[in-house]
């Protein structure tokens, strides 16, 4: 017994351990890194001059360049061209190799002769999908004299009012089409379509105080089965925050975030906005945040925000969602992760005969991504979860392990991954330790099979991508994914994290199945995209010993403007 009361003191005292490693390798590492490199391609916002000492090198700098500064020492000079900072995202997995140089760069550019010598610089990306938030959009080259690469929108973009404010404004449309065979593996086939509007706002203060707002407005259209929660959401808040500069570490800027906002963190397989869902992921709460010339740190403790298709939007009470989340760019394309993330959950949850919460659980995890001239790539991550669920303890683990091969010199572009995927699943559901990940707030779509039916838990996939370019504004993109159970008594889950189909005698098998997956998208202009998709997972003998066997399938057509 003492021996058992040992372990579990042991596993409790791990995520404050990493933690402190985490916060240690910021104060130590990155200060010295930064202190003793010359400036990266990478950097967003060149460090200004600096007349602090070495002790003050190494704690943030609240003199002269906060909220609290501005009024005590009055206005500093400002560069709109450099401000405010933009956001360096660490490549997602599976990522290809954009075909770069020369070229027509969308059917517009091509219908009307437009032959680039480079890709376009505006931000919103060649694709119909865009993870990243609205409030991350970069338009600072807008305020370069020299710029030549001009847009309709533009006097959208940066606004000035006098020469201390800066508004903007912005949106999407998308309407998508959906034919479903064997739809959330129901039985049932349907057809329907989605279509949803955002709208955004945004005004800083010098870049001392932001706030900003958006808008979103979603619908299904004539589905056969009910909509999913996130399919429905009426005239609502998707983002509504206030931000405040605290001053600066080491030459580049602290700030806080406070209300309504999304989240989205290294390669989005456990924290995503989920920009497929025609509600995306947000979260009530505060975040603060640091990004510098080689390393970032983000610090946040928020709620989740439960779609409501008849009223205003609220957060879950029941659920804390609390972390670190620290990003190291050793060169450029180069990203190394390391977070503590801690999920506690009081809601009663009890499905298909599996208790799911309540729980508190912590998650320790790493992640190394990057290429080696733009040729041979890599993507490597591992968690570790520890927690209590109910009496049980948990102990839980993924992995993930891709390496890819890109030739931007070859016919189409192409970009080449093979990828093993594991996600641990339990061996005695309801009784002893509790072993099943947990995927807390993913973007499974990407990266488990288009068709939605396979979550992070409990699952094995080997899976592979391909790319293929055939003109720089068409994207061919090909997924094989297989499937099997880790345990064949736990559960196959959604990308919702809930259990669809489970057989707690583990005579069903481990065998879910294969599926394959065809991507077409076309890039009409700097602000429209086409895309076509379909998808079957071909059944195997798992879903056939536990419910209607019959293949699910998935049509969809999707087309998107942002302005």
């Amino acid at each position: 017994m003492d021996g058992i009361r040992h372990s579990r003191n042991s596993r409790k005292l791990l995520p404050w351990v990493w933690a402190l490693l985490i916060v240690c390798t910021l104060r130590n590492y990155g200060a010295a890194q930064e202190a003793a490199t010359s400036p990266s391609p990478l950097v967003s916002m060149p460090p200004t001059e600096s007349t602090t000492t070495l002790e003050e090198v190494s704690c943030p700098k609240w003199g002269e360049s906060g909220l609290l500064g501005h009024f005590l020492y009055g206005e500093q000079p400002l560069d709109w061209r450099q401000l405010p900072q933009a956001r360096i995202f660490p490549r997602t997995g599976n990522f290809p190799i954009l075909p770069a140089g020369p070229g027509y760069y969308s059917l517009h550019d091509w219908l009307t002769g437009n032959y680039r010598q480079a890709p376009p610089k505006f931000p919103y990306p060649r694709f119909a999908l865009m993870p990243p938030s609205f409030f991350d959009a970069d338009f600072r080259y807008l305020e370069d004299p020299t710029n030549t690469d001009y847009d309709w929108s533009d006097f959208l973009h940066r606004i000035h009012i006098g020469d201390d404010w800066l508004f903007a404004t912005g949106g999407n449309f998308w309407v998508r089409y959906m034919h479903e065979i064997n739809s959330r593996l129901s039985g049932v086939n349907q057809d329907y379509t989605l279509l949803r509007t955002r709208v955004w706002t945004d005004l800083w203060y010098r870049d001392l105080v932001r706030v900003y707002a958006e808008f979103i407005d979603a619908h299904s259209l004539d589905p056969e089965l009910p909509p999913l929660r996130v399919d429905v959401n009426r005239s609502d808040f998707l983002n509504a925050f206030v931000e405040v500069k605290l001053g600066e570490w080491e030459n580049y800027p602290m700030y806080v975030r406070i209300g309504r906002q999304e989240l989205l963190f290294g390669s989005q397989r456990l924290i995503s906005t989920v920009d497929w869902v025609n509600t995306r992921r947000t979260f009530d709460g505060i975040r603060g945040y640091r990004q510098g010339e080689r390393w970032d740190v983000d610090i946040f403790w928020v709620q989740p925000v439960i779609p409501d298709p008849s009223r205003l939007d609220s957060k879950d009470n029941n659920q804390n969602f609390a972390g670190v989340w620290t990003t190291y760019r050793p060169r450029r394309g180069t990203f190394v992760d390391m977070y503590y993330l801690f999920l506690d959950n009081t809601n009663d949850i009890l499905l298909r005969g599996l208790q799911l919460a309540p729980y508190h659980v912590h998650t320790l995890g790493g992640r190394y991504a990057g290429d080696y001239q733009g040729r041979w790539l890599w993507d490597f991550e591992a968690a570790l979860q520890l927690g209590e669920r109910g009496a049980q303890d948990i102990f839980a683990g993924m992995a993930t392990a891709g390496i890819g091969y890109s030739r931007s010199d070859w016919f189409w572009s192409p970009t080449f991954w093979i990828y093993y995927d594991f996600a641990s699943g339990d061996r005695t559901p309801n009784s002893g330790d509790y072993n099943t990940f947990n995927q807390l707030f993913t973007f499974g779509h990407f990266y488990l099979g288009w068709i939605d039916l396979v979550g992070r838990q409990n699952i094995q996939d080997l899976n592979m991508h391909l790319y293929l370019y055939p003109a720089k504004w068409i994207t061919i993109w090909i997924q094989y994914h297989r499937f099997w159970l880790v345990s064949p008594k736990d559960a196959l889950y959604t990308v919702a994290g809930l259990p669809n189909r489970v057989d707690l005698t583990g005579a069903a098998g481990t065998d879910v199945g294969h599926e394959l997956d065809l991507i077409f998208n076309f890039h009409l202009s700097n602000h429209s995209d086409l895309m076509v998709g379909w998808s079957k997972l071909y059944a195997g003998d798992f879903l056939k010993a536990t419910g209607p066997g019959q293949s699910p399938e998935l049509f969809y057509l999707m087309y998107c403007y942002r302005w």
